[in-house]
């Protein structure tokens, strides 16, 4: 039987270049653009597609085209992505094999298209229902929001992915998707700050200005000229083929139906604009008393308006552009910054807010995707990743996107070419042994990890001391010199009396696609990638609900000193576990290449079509294609799959199973050349062959399936007739029962109506009398009324004249007060306690009663807005009291005290599991607990101690250990001294002859000096059994240290002292306190 397929008939070319006559490089190039003058951009080799970017529209990626494509064998039609992508999708689904795509080749050939089509071919031919749309519309819609914030227009393409996709889709285990997984890899950040000639920043930045509505624009704070943002490139700003404005409607719409909530996109849109201000701040120099130059912030409206946007203290983020602090274990050393530090910074902070901004946009995402279910999923990986680079300029980022290539270079070496030969090897089988290139020598220059060019990277950048790239570029010709894939002026391979291409700040690598130069400037800087701690933690203090998830090193009570892996350590890593997720899977290979650098169509350039099928080691992998046999399995699932062609197989195979795939293929008289048997599997040359066995199993199937629907419909149509006649037998029983009841209810409503006519006219009679009744006794009751009302009035006629004067008197005073107090219920003051207005009196006989309603409405409201107050509230507002009454117009820190609430339990002792230990040692309830200072005796620094105050005690206790330093009862306590102005200071002193002042008073500072004295002072107030604790304020008092007594003393701060109080030992009976100066 001879199965005609179209993959050979009426062809453009060649469809597969394993059929290829002869097989040169120029009979490939040639058939490439037979097929593609012909619009036929798909050639397959094998299982591998070829894809040429045709740069335009083609109508080969409509509804019909995909129906077309469904669930056809491989080779059964003309090359075409989809062909692959349903190949893909039936292992996964019939075969249960997790399945990967790689789609590799040069920026610009059509990769990020490629992983587009790949994917809505997936979402058009799975399953369909609500849930099932819903999860193929998110992960569709997932790749709108990801090239708007990561991809950006370069010279090669106008939509170029400057970052690393991988994406794995999970199925059910009936192929329909539940959800999937995105890593990215390497966002080119540094496009943020700077972009080359030509280029554009990412989109983002465009669509936001031209398609957000000018009230979104007044509410970040931004304009639509783009020439008023420094970070964007205007010579390449307007693209054509590109509505910035209509892609930013279709962003916003994406990142709705993903999952982001209004107020996370209103957040990210912030975040975009902070970016755009950032690159308007500009700094000018300023140089110091002591010689050393600094900077200063020329401009600070944008800084402004960015604080605004983000939620953080213009002053905190000044501060961080102007200075730099290093900690080294307990010390602390803070640098001024110069104008060229302070650029550095500004542009490190924006390409961390831009790139940590997109890695949440990606988890975000995946939180949205993820299969909800937990049991076992299948798997469909999507690699769309940067293409090999060569450019003018050559930098860290063309250096490990190469290396990325490198990686799959390698691993489609592996995984294709030389597993092809060692399979027949291990099998067998006779085939002609191809020679190849194995790139894994340039992979080990790379990433070795002793004398690797990025070991020796990391190296240097961890080294201490004076660390430059000359040095860097010094290592590697010291380490490198004698590799054949590498270099540089001082290599032995660089030929450098001849080679005057190559710079002294250069080294070049010999890749598989090609020899690069790249310029060592900025190597160490990029793979650092260094944000100052001080910019860190200002972002941490921000108020906007994003920035403190993108900074969490800024969190003061997580200080790190361990520095943090280098970019290129991280981007080893990622790629390692790419590599190591790829192998697990079956690969699926898309090979893009474009046909020219105009990105024009109809122009196909030999010589660079030429160069990538060089790189991509096409023509290694025909030949090993050609050598071998088109497809291969193993005997029990070839068994398995084709058992019921044969009867002698069919519906069991007792013996071996290669001995029944062999009986098989001599019953379907397959011709012996068509096939080999290997150790493990059975081997077969032509897919016509394939297509031959699918077709046969194919009609079998249908039979089977006829005589499995026949017996089936029998036996539902008995069940259907026994079904009938047993629901027959009841319909009637009921039927009849119905009609039985109907004909009751017939006779019960005539009834009904009979009697209710009846006792209608009895009723209505019953009423037309007793209506006759009432009106009787009505007219009785008027006559009697209106007689009496004659005889009264004929008896007190005699006396209204004598007492109307004081009758109408007494009516007007009536009316006047009934008018008063209507009117003072209208014009009733409000609430509150501090509201003093009150109506005006109307007529000055009613002053007293006036003063006093207005005397009693104030108490009365006044015990209704105490009687809202709460146990705790009364207690808060007695100490605020007494806190006045103690420190008003005596201390200057307790006006900036009246608005902070006393909190008491400051540290939260009892939850805080970091104090546990000492929670267990206070038995008594905590009234207070805070973060104090303690004052050295000998040289006045500060030491911190945890301070807790007890119903019976005062505690000091380490800060790190937990562990009680001193317990002072109270009783011991003879007075508490604090000084008259702004400090924190106050000192215990104790009672003399108490076991507590063996070793003498304390000498404290905090930041809750007020409520702490307070507190104090109402212990004593409050307790029958021990006297009120005197409080003592003056700037100059006695505090007595062991045997000795020092004076502390008080005194204005000048401009040495800086901006914070100093405390300085003077001499053994002075200790001197220097407060600044209040404003």
């Amino acid at each position: 039987m001879e199965v005609k397929t179209s993959l050979l008939d009426n062809m453009i070319g060649v469809g597969d270049m394993v059929l290829l006559e002869p097989l040169s490089e120029d009979s490939f190039l040639e058939n490439l653009k037979n097929r593609f003058d012909h619009n036929e951009i798909y050639t397959y080799i094998g299982s591998v597609v070829i894809s040429m970017n045709p740069y335009r529209s083609l109508p080969i990626y409509t509804p019909d085209k995909v129906e077309e494509y469904r669930n056809r064998n491989f080779y059964e039609l003309s090359p075409h992505i989809y062909a692959l992508a349903d190949e893909a999708y039936r292992s996964l689904r019939d075969q249960d094999k997790d399945q990967c795509i790689l789609i590799t080749g040069e920026s610009g050939a059509g990769k990020t298209e490629a992983s587009k089509l790949v994917m809505s071919y997936v979402a058009a031919v799975c399953g369909k229902g609500q849930e099932v749309n819903k999860v193929k519309e998110q992960l569709l819609q997932s790749n709108p929001v990801l090239e708007a914030f990561g991809n950006a227009k370069t010279v090669r393409n106008d939509n170029s992915s400057r970052f690393g996709k991988y994406m794995d889709i999970e199925f059910d285990f009936k192929g329909d998707p539940l959800g999937g997984v995105i890593s990215n890899y390497l966002l080119e950040k540094s496009r943020v700050v700077k972009q080359p000639r030509g280029e554009r920043n990412f989109h983002i930045f465009y669509q936001l200005l031209s398609g957000a509505s000018d009230d979104t624009l007044k509410k970040l704070k931004l304009d639509r000229d783009f020439s008023k943002y420094n970070y964007l490139s205007l010579d390449s700003a307007v693209v054509s083929g590109l509505d910035d404005a209509t892609n930013f409607r279709t962003v916003r719409n994406a990142m709705q139906i993903v999952g982001f909530m209004e107020d996370e996109l209103q957040s990210v849109l912030e975040l975009v604009a902070a970016v755009l201000k950032l690159g308007n701040i500009e700094f000018k120099p300023e140089s110091r008393c002591n010689g050393t130059d600094e900077s200063r912030i020329k401009d600070k409206n944008d800084l402004k308006e960015m604080c605004e946007l983000l939620g953080i203290e213009q002053s905190v983020l000044e501060r961080a552009f102007s200075y730099r602090t290093v900690e080294a274990k307990m010390e602390k050393v803070s640098t001024t910054l110069n104008v060229a530090q302070a650029y550095y910074a500004r542009d490190a902070l924006a390409k961390n807010l831009y790139s940590r901004l997109f890695s949440w946009l990606v988890t975000r995402i995946n939180e949205s995707i993820k299969a909800q279910a937990k049991t076992r999923h299948k798997v469909m990986g999507v690699l769309d990743i940067y293409g090999f680079e060569i450019f003018e300029d050559n930098s860290f980022e063309q250096f490990i996107i190469n290396y990325c290539n490198e990686k799959l270079q390698q691993i489609f070496i592996e995984l294709t070419l030389r597993e092809e030969q060692e399979e027949y090897v291990r099998e067998g089988i006779e085939w002609t042994n191809i020679e190849y290139f194995n790139n894994a020598i340039i992979c080990d220059l790379i990433e070795n990890n002793q004398n690797g060019i990025m070991a020796m990277l990391d190296e240097e950048c961890l080294r201490p001391g004076t660390v430059t790239d000359e040095t860097f570029l010094d290592k590697l010709n010291t380490v490198c010199a004698e590799h054949q894939h590498f270099e540089s002026r001082l290599s032995k391979n660089s030929k450098f009396l001849n080679d005057h291409s190559l710079p002294h700040n250069c080294f070049r690598i010999q890749h598989y696609a090609g020899k690069v130069l790249y310029r060592v400037e900025g190597f160490v800087d990029k793979n650092n990638d260094l944000l100052y701690r001080d910019l860190s933690q200002a972002m941490y203090k921000a108020n906007h609900s994003l920035i403190k998830q993108l900074f969490p090193e800024g969190n003061p009570a997580k200080v790190n000193l361990k520095r943090p892996p280098t970019a290129g350590f991280q981007f080893k890593a990622s790629v390692g576990t790419l590599m190591s997720n790829l192998q697990t899977k079956n690969p699926n290979y898309i090979r893009c290449i474009k046909p020219n650098d105009k990105k024009a169509s109809h122009v196909f350039t030999e010589s660079l079509v030429c160069h990538q099928v060089r790189y991509l080691g096409l023509m290694e992998n025909v030949r090993v294609r050609r050598a071998g046999y088109a497809f291969r399995q193993a005997y029990e699932p070839c068994l398995e799959r084709y058992k019921m062609l044969c009867k002698k197989t069919w519906p069991h195979w007792r013996g071996p199973a290669r001995e029944g795939v062999e009986v098989l293929m001599a019953d379907l008289q397959v011709p012996t050349e068509e096939f080999s048997y290997g150790r493990s599997k059975i081997f077969i040359r032509n897919p016509r062959t394939l297509f031959f066995l699918e077709e046969r199993r194919k009609q079998c199937l249908q039979d089977l399936a006829t005589l499995i629907q026949k017996i089936y419909r029998g036996w539902k149509c008995r069940i259907q007739f026994l079904l009938l006649k047993k629901s027959q037998i009841v319909v009637a029983a009921w039927y009849r029962r119905y009609a039985q009841q109907q004909k009751y209810q017939k006779i019960k409503r005539a009834t009904t109506v009979v009697q209710s006519y009846t006792r209608g006219w009895q009723a209505r009679k019953l009423l037309r009398e007793l209506k006759y009744q009432k009106r009787c006794e009505e007219a009785v009751t008027t006559i009697t009324a209106y007689w009496h009302g004659t005889q009264v009035r004929r008896e007190y006629r005699k006396f209204f004249r004598a007492n109307a004067g004081k009758k109408i008197y007494d009516f007007t005073i009536q009316r006047i007060l009934q008018k008063y107090f209507l009117g003072l219920k209208s014009n009733i003051p409000s609430m509150s306690p501090i509201d003093k207005n009150w109506p005006a009196r109307p007529y000055f006989f009613l002053e007293g009663v006036h003063a006093e309603l207005r005397r009693i409405f104030h108490l009365w409201r006044c015990k209704k807005y105490r009687s809202q107050f709460t146990e705790e509230k009364k207690v808060v507002y007695e100490e605020k009291l007494e806190a006045s009454e103690l420190f008003k117009d005596k201390k200057a820190l307790y006006p900036s005290s009246v608005s902070q609430p006393f909190k008491g339990d400051y540290l939260e002792i009892s939850k805080n599991p970091k104090y546990q230990k000492l929670s267990s040692v206070v038995d008594e309830k905590i009234l207070l607990s805070d973060m104090v200072n303690k004052i050295n005796r000998a040289n006045g620094k500060c030491s911190a101690r945890i301070f807790l105050l007890t119903k019976k005690n005062v505690i000091l206790a380490d800060q790190k250990t937990g562990q009680v330093k001193a317990s002072l009862p109270l009783l011991d306590l003879a007075s508490v001294s604090v000084s008259t102005q702004s400090d924190g200071f106050f000192a215990l002193k104790l009672k003399e002859g108490s076991s507590s002042a063996v070793k003498g008073d304390f000498l404290l500072s905090s930041e809750h000096l007020i409520e702490i004295t307070t507190k104090l002072h109402r212990m004593g107030a409050t307790t029958a059994d021990r006297e009120q604790l005197y409080i003592d304020i003056s700037d100059e008092f006695l505090v007595q240290f062991k045997q000795d007594k020092v004076c502390v003393k008080f005194i204005q701060g000048g401009p040495k002292n800086g901006n914070g109080v100093s405390c300085k030992r003077k001499n053994n009976r002075l200790l001197e306190v220097s407060v600044p100066t209040t404003p």
